[in-house]
């Protein structure tokens, strides 16, 4: 069995803005960057091999919680996913855009898709290939990504649709386990398991089971 933690960048200033970024590249805050500082991946991901987005935010992530002394491989696969037109705006501007249609296209699920950019279905696809090839290398595996990107694994990895509630609540601090097969087919391991820090102390009460929520 390959056992993959994901986990997902800090805090940009758009992310903060609540603004959708996509592709656009831009760097962690200063107050993201402190708020890594000191922790690492759960010890159950110890001797993991570390994947990276190619984007800053992503990249900054890795540095800081490996602590600058794992190998990153820079993995293209994990780009986030690309919002197209709506980059650099908010979900309550596009939702009261006419124009935009948004709630047609959230209804879409899976198939929600940015004029000029991917849909999470898209995703899942260009990710496949990749979670194949973690598959038959086994071991464990950290992917440091993107938001978009770890929903559509978690979305496979439950057969959700993305329409409705999900079936746990991701807490996006915290580090989201799956087990990948050899044909690219993942399924749930752990959900919402804390970072730890230097010390081993956890950053938070403790992990969250996998289950409906």
């Amino acid at each position: 069995m390959t056992l993959l933690g994901m986990i997902r960048h800090g805090r940009t200033a758009w992310n903060g803005e609540g603004r959708l970024t996509g592709r656009t590249d831009i760097s962690l805050t200063e107050e993201g960057r402190a708020a890594l500082i000191g922790l690492r991946p759960p010890a159950e991901l110890d001797g993991a091999v570390w994947h990276v987005s190619p984007l800053l935010r992503a990249r900054q992530t890795a540095d800081i919680v490996s602590q600058g002394t794992i190998d990153l491989r820079i993995e293209p696969r994990l780009i986030e996913m690309s919002f197209g037109d709506y980059e650099g705006r908010t979900l309550e501007e596009l939702r009261a855009e006419a124009a935009a249609d948004m709630a047609a296209n959230e209804d879409r699920g899976l198939d929600f898709l940015p004029p000029g950019g991917e849909s999470p279905r898209m995703v899942q696809q260009r990710l496949r290939p990749f979670l194949s090839e973690l598959g038959e290398a086994g071991g464990k595996h950290i992917c440091v990504a993107h938001k978009a990107v770890i929903r559509a694994v978690f979305a496979a990895a439950y057969d959700w649709n993305m329409l409705g509630r999900p079936p746990v609540k991701l807490r996006w601090e915290q580090a989201h386990l799956f087990e990948v097969d050899k044909d690219g087919g993942v399924r749930p391991h752990q959900m919402n398991v804390p970072l730890i820090t230097v010390g081993g102390k956890l950053t938070m009460s403790g992990p969250q089971l996998s289950g409906p929520q």
